[in-house]
């Protein structure tokens, strides 16, 4: 084999191996990716089931149960609401001392078959300016905040899942 040949494979041999590399790591990301969808997102295009998601949105108000699991941990049914669309989510655990009714919340799970989240991780905004940016998005889109209007709008104003249309307007 000349000089030349022996090159060339293994630059090919190079080129092979940063290939698989490639790959194997994307391949690897992908199975860590965690995508943020809202109850609009989900109303309009449910995920695959045994995908991991972020949803996010207000805790629908009235709508908290807490109770204690048959193996004695805390366990907590509520629902996720954008205005538009809401969701059903179930989590065990202890939730964070923020979450609240009206609030902005954050929650890590799959969406079982039968519709309900199976949240496990919650996170509830920090502070009352604080809003997640995913939130702050899904409220833009469903016409339940205009940012040029000022700070977003209180939860109970606007989450009783009726058409904006029908909201009164802040300020009026």
């Amino acid at each position: 084999m000349t000089r030349k040949k022996r090159r060339l494979w293994l630059l090919l041999l190079c080129a092979l191996g940063l290939g698989s590399a490639t790959a194997l790591t994307l391949t690897a990301f992908q199975d860590n990716l965690v995508f943020f969808r809202s109850p609009s997102d989900i109303a309009r295009e449910a995920p695959q089931p045994d995908r991991a998601f972020r949803l996010g949105g207000l805790v629908e108000t009235g709508s908290v149960v807490r109770e204690t699991a048959p193996d004695g941990k805390p366990e907590a049914r509520f629902r996720v609401t954008d205005g538009a669309h809401g969701v059903s989510v179930t989590y065990v655990g202890v939730l964070p001392d923020l979450f609240r009714e009206g609030q902005g919340v954050v929650t890590l799970g799959k969406l079982g078959p039968d519709g309900t989240f199976r949240a496990s991780e919650v996170l509830a905004r920090h502070d009352e300016t604080y809003m997640p940016p995913e939130v702050a998005d899904a409220l833009k889109r469903s016409g339940h905040w205009n940012p040029n209007q000022g700070a977003a709008p209180p939860a109970a104003t606007w989450n009783t899942l009726e058409p904006a249309s029908a909201q009164p307007r802040r300020g009026s």
